[in-house]
């Protein structure tokens, strides 16, 4: 689950993380109003769930930017008129864009310096990790792909959890001194606090400043959540923006589903998070592009599997779908009747490709035969993923 740059900064500020003054407006009147109440120069930021803002671009305004610095209310409520409503695109929305919804307004700060900051959990050594560079700012991503070596990294040990020792480290990184690193110390001790109390998954500022009259200050506050422990955190579940989603995830998650929308040809429909990464995996050695991730559970139902179809078939960039079902608590012929009716019932007209296995395979190969569909069996994974490649390509 992702949030917003305004809600991520009200949860810095519980924390005792220092940001600018502003507020969130979702017309331009409230953008002027904050502004007033602000005062001097502001910073009307688009928000939006991507990164990349500040050299993002409205559709069809192309000298119209994300991020803008304006000198009095007036320009602010100019600003967002430009923002709200209109679609802006950045290097991470891709071409489509993102509708602006809200624009956040906040005090401007004199930077002396640009730094970057994030935490997030490094799955290879299970540990939470410390990322840091003294080169922040819009280019950050340039900074990873050319010059790795600028990023720092520091994993917490989790027996000991955070230590006056890794804030040190961590200030030396990124070239912090005197009241700077001591502030800075603060700072990332706050903020692993907030990663683990949250559940957050990944917690990021860029950039991280220091500004002329020598304070730390986080610019920007980007946040994500496990969805899987938002029941433990009622006041963060409440931030989740389902406008700012693909509305077929939302949708699969209504039905119970595991469902994340992927930019390839084959759909998948599979039963098992491992079994849905390994389709993917094999259909991308095939030579193919996945065009999803779903995963119907290892409990699935006829009624799930016809929700699931549907779900895959609302993406027009698919051309195949590869059923890949390993039956243990779902059995084979519970599955296979699921497709059958699912095939039935969407009028499927693109390939169909399945692989069953496991608990009554026989018995659901057979429903698949007696269908009267047109559907291609598959031996093994490998056979589908090829049959499925095929399929797509033609």
């Amino acid at each position: 689950m992702n949030i917003h740059e305004y809600q991520g900064k009200e949860l810095f500020r519980r924390y005792g993380i220092a940001v600018p003054n502003g507020k969130a407006a979702a017309n331009p009147a409230e953008a002027e109003r904050a502004a007033t109440e602000i005062g001097g120069r502001v910073v009307v930021k688009a928000q939006i769930h991507a990164g990349g803002r500040g050299k993002g671009t409205i559709k069809g305004a192309t000298d119209v930017r994300g991020v803008k610095v304006v000198a009095s209310p007036a320009e602010a409520k100019k600003h967002a008129e430009a923002l709200l409503g209109k679609t802006l695109v950045t290097h991470q929305t891709g071409a489509e864009g993102r509708v602006v919804k809200r624009v956040l307004v906040e005090a401007a700060s004199d930077i002396a310096r640009e730094m970057y900051l994030a935490l997030t959990l490094d799955r290879e050594r299970s540990r939470i990790t410390f990322i840091a560079s003294q080169d922040g700012g819009m280019d950050i991503e340039e900074v990873a792909s050319k010059t790795p070596e600028r990023l720092f990294r520091l994993g917490v040990d989790p027996a000991t959890g955070f230590s006056p020792f890794y804030g040190r480290r961590i200030a030396a990184a990124l070239g912090l001194e005197g009241d700077l690193a001591k502030q800075g110390q603060a700072l990332f001790a706050k903020l692993f606090a907030l990663y683990n109390e949250t559940d957050a998954s990944l917690v990021e500022i860029n950039p991280l400043v220091v500004t002329k009259d020598g304070k730390l200050l986080a610019l920007d506050a980007k946040m994500n959540f496990d969805d899987n422990a938002t029941f433990r955190h009622n006041d963060i579940a409440e931030l989740r923006d389902i406008g700012e989603e693909d509305p077929k995830e939302c949708e699969a998650r209504d039905a119970g589903l595991s469902y994340v929308a992927l930019d390839g040809t084959i759909g998948c429909l599979v039963n098992g998070a491992g079994l849905a990464m390994a389709t993917m995996d094999i259909i991308k050695h095939a030579g193919g592009e996945p065009a999803n991730f779903l995963d119907v559970g290892g409990g699935a139902t006829a009624e799930q599997v016809t929700k699931a179809f549907k779900i895959i078939l609302a993406d027009p960039k698919v051309r195949a779908v590869m059923v890949n079902i390993f039956g243990g608590i779902a059995k084979c012929d519970v599955i296979a009747t699921g497709v059958v009716a699912a095939a039935r019932e969407v009028g499927l007209k693109l390939p169909l490709i399945v692989r069953l296995e496991g608990t009554n395979v026989e018995l659901g190969k057979k429903v698949l035969a007696d269908s009267g569909l047109k559907i291609t069996p598959a031996d093994d994974m490998m056979d589908a993923a090829k049959k499925a490649v095929h399929a797509a390509r033609a």
